[in-house]
């Protein structure tokens, strides 16, 4: 069987990190803990995937090949239930996992899906295995926010940083409510004073948030079915909670990127041919939007219900853009 290693992503193929991943290992000096970090977990997890074969199939020891996913050698800790934490418990069986000898490798490897899910009693555990790591063992610890981790644990790791290269979200119906969404809010900003305008604008926002989680729901279903046949089948049913979950956090925050550059680009057209105080006023209202945006996806960070948080925001659109 082939022993070529998996390759890297097209986008990152080449780049500094990778190039000094490749040389690390081929020296074999690479650290026993590396910190994976970046906008998107399924670059992260491509980029894991490439060093744990690098690692576990050595071409220049004989043995089996095997995918790392299905590597005897290679070791999962990930989020788990809805509330998708990594626990205490879970942190020691993989510590367990990792202290004894590899199988068939010289190596083995163990990667950390969204290592920030750590409860405190687990990050405390983990800390105490990174202080004396195995020799024969690298662990990989992914994020999106490196800054949720322990001090101490970020400065035991070697980081390394990744850009997103996937796909952005392009579900069917996306283009038309970002559109509906910038014509409601060039609607407030010409001003709404009769009741029944009022009615109606309030009624549009109600209207754009329930569209907005049927979108939601249609993606995340696309997506999940599509990773589904990828998982392990000996997967733990909280463990795939806690995947499901995670991939319909990563949609609605694409959609909420989107939803900011769309009020970008409003503003942005809303400011060509008026005079200074207008886009003065565009300016101001474009930041508080943007500041309330950000503070509904940290809501949605801590598992508020999306429908909330869009509702949050919008409500919020009413009062700073609305014409006075």
């Amino acid at each position: 069987m082939s022993t070529a290693p998996t390759p890297w992503p097209p986008a990152l193929a080449g780049t500094p990190a990778t190039t000094v991943i490749d040389r690390a290992i081929e020296s074999q000096r690479l650290a026993h803990s590396l910190l994976l970090h970046g906008d998107d977990l399924d670059t992260l997890n491509l980029v894991a995937l490439g060093i744990a074969d690098r690692l576990l199939n050595d071409p220049r020891h004989k043995a089996q090949y095997f995918p790392p996913a299905g590597h005897p050698d290679f070791f999962t800790l990930r989020p788990a239930g809805k509330a998708r934490f990594i626990t205490a418990d879970a942190t020691r069986d993989l510590i367990g996992q990792v202290q004894v000898s590899p199988q068939i490798s010289r190596s083995k490897v163990a990667v950390v899906y969204e290592a920030d899910r750590m409860n405190a009693a687990a990050a405390n555990i983990f800390l105490k295995t990174l202080e004396e790591p195995s020799r024969s063992t690298t662990i990989l610890l992914l994020t999106t926010r490196p800054y949720a981790l322990l001090p101490t644990i970020r400065s035991r790791c070697l980081h390394f940083r990744f850009p997103a290269t996937a796909v952005p979200l392009a579900h069917p119906d996306l283009a038309g409510w970002l559109a509906d969404y910038q014509t409601w809010l060039g609607k407030l900003s010409e001003g709404v004073s009769e009741k029944a305008a009022v009615t109606d604008q309030i009624m549009a926002l109600y209207g754009l948030v329930t569209r907005f989680n049927g979108i939601l729901s249609a993606a995340t279903d696309e997506v999940w079915k599509a990773q589904n046949e990828k998982l392990p089948p000996d997967l733990a049913d909280d463990e795939q909670v806690a995947i499901e979950t995670g991939i319909a956090v990563g949609i609605r925050q694409k959609l909420f990127i989107s939803l900011e550059h769309a009020t970008r680009a409003f503003a942005l057209k809303a400011t060509k041919g008026h005079d200074a105080e207008h886009n003065r006023t565009v300016d101001r209202s474009l930041v508080a939007a943007i500041e309330r945006l950000e503070h509904s996806a940290d809501l949605l960070r801590l598992n508020l219900n999306e429908a909330a948080a869009l509702e949050d925001f919008l409500l919020s659109s009413l009062r700073l853009w609305a014409k006075r």
